[in-house]
């Protein structure tokens, strides 16, 4: 019998801590699971889960729209805010408690607080006790970064505004990334006035230029306002209630609500990682090998808080390596080249491998194809939108390095096409695949 309380004690029920301890736990390991808020983690509670659950909401009001042009009598019809997010919660309440179910499954003893590590393989429990653990795993993810200016108290983030009492009529959302963007077309769709305040001069750091242009574009179509280089001096809240933004180089802007999506931040603080000599870099993200070690050799992490990748499909990934090596005598390394990821904007983005820069940098000599149309709905719907698919190719090889789509459905479409980049297609590949018509995947096999 081990002199420990148990194998593996894992901090933070998050997607991948949930996936590291059952999978140790079917390999025969005692594993005990600490979580300060609710399980599940930020996916399931506070992030893409109930955020794509928004999505699909805001998507019917350009459907309604459109159904008319159909032939469906539609009479014009009102959105009510807190039916939607009293029944998204309730879906995040269902999925917590199955999630809660999977660890009682495996027989992974649950803990509700959030622990201090204070040795290699002990931590504290906060109301004291004590536990000792072969191997410590560090999920924690990641938290919302808030920038310090007067009145920054008075925004909120992407933890709270799944929980908001009204629909805010006037909305600045601060960020340019993937989350301000998700959350503009969101509200925009509700009826909200959006404004996007940008510390910097472009969206969608690292995506496709093209791409990103061609989001902006029919953002500002829609109706959202942008202000670029211009970060926040100030939130003043007025009498009425309502707030008024100081943003450098534009005007005050007036607003019911101010949503703070500049980017997380590794969930470190206070777990007391460096007392024991665990190494964090600048971020406070935990540095790990291939392996998920840590400096500790007893202490591991996976997920937001090493800072790698932030996408929920890494973590689960990493979780399962790490349950898979240490447990499963199965020595498993996660592959971290060529990742999907997407933007659940309106339209959405999808995108995997080379952007034409990374491309032309790295490469040197490349092709680039590209079909630019509308959706054969969007047509019918009288709808101007355009729907842009590039795909990135080596000349040297022929291999296609690189596909970004933004268009309806393209993270759907993408996650297929995802596996032809993986698997080190060719152009020629794509062109022998005959089309499946009519549809807008199509154009993936007949760009030339």
């Amino acid at each position: 019998m081990s002199d420990f309380d148990y194998d593996l004690f894992v901090i933070g029920a998050g997607s991948g801590g949930v996936r590291a301890s059952r999978v140790a736990a079917s390999h025969g390991a005692r594993v005990a699971v600490a979580e300060e808020y609710r399980v599940g983690g930020t996916c399931v509670i506070r992030g893409c889960v109930p955020k794509k659950l928004l999505v699909y909401g805001a998507h019917f009001a350009e459907d309604i729209h459109d159904a008319r042009k159909f032939g469906w009598d539609v009479a014009d019809c009102k959105f009510d805010w807190r039916v939607l997010r009293d029944n998204v919660l309730a879906e995040v309440d269902r999925l917590e408690g199955l999630y809660g179910q999977t660890l009682d499954n495996h027989k992974v003893t649950l803990f509700r607080t959030r622990p201090t590590v204070i040795g290699p393989q002990k931590v504290r429990l906060a109301d004291g006790q004590e536990l000792t653990a072969e191997r410590i795993l560090i999920a924690t993810g990641g938290w919302p970064h808030v920038p310090e200016f007067p009145g920054s108290d008075h925004a909120i983030t992407s933890n709270e505004v799944f929980h908001l009492d009204t629909l805010p009529k006037r909305i600045v959302i601060a960020g340019g990334g993937y989350i301000a963007n998700e959350f503009a077309g969101i509200f925009n769709e509700f009826g909200s006035k959006v404004t996007i305040v940008n510390r910097g001069d472009t969206i969608l750091r690292g995506y496709d230029e093209q791409i990103r242009d061609r989001l902006l574009q029919i953002s500002m179509t829609k109706g959202i306002d942008f202000k670029f280089k211009a970060p926040f001096r100030s939130i003043e809240k007025n009498a009425d209630g309502s707030l008024t933004v100081h943003p450098e180089n534009c005007e005050p802007i007036e607003a019911d609500a101010v949503l703070m999506a500049t980017g997380r931040v590794p969930n470190t603080s206070g777990l007391g990682l460096e007392a024991i000599g665990v190494d964090l870099d600048a971020q406070g993200a935990i540095k790990v090998d291939a392996a998920n070690q840590s400096s500790v050799p007893s202490l591991y992490a996976v997920g937001d808080v090493t800072n790698r990748i932030q996408l929920t499909p890494v973590a689960i990934r990493e979780g399962q390596a790490f349950a898979d090596s240490v447990f499963g005598g199965k020595p498993t390394r996660v592959d971290y080249a060529k990742v999907p990821s997407a933007v659940f904007s309106h339209p959405p983005i999808g995108a995997v491998g080379m952007t034409e820069a990374q491309a032309r940098n790295e490469l040197g000599s490349v092709r680039i194809y590209t079909s630019d149309f509308r959706a054969m709905k969007n047509v019918l719907a009288g709808r101007n939108e355009r729907a842009l698919y590039k795909m990135v190719v080596n000349e040297a090889t022929d291999q296609v390095v690189g596909l970004h789509m933004i268009g309806p459905d393209a993270p759907e479409i993408l996650q297929a096409a995802a596996i032809a980049v993986k698997a080190g297609l060719t152009k020629a590949d794509f062109d022998a695949t005959v089309a499946l018509h009519p549809s807008m995947a199509e154009e993936l096999v007949l760009m030339k």
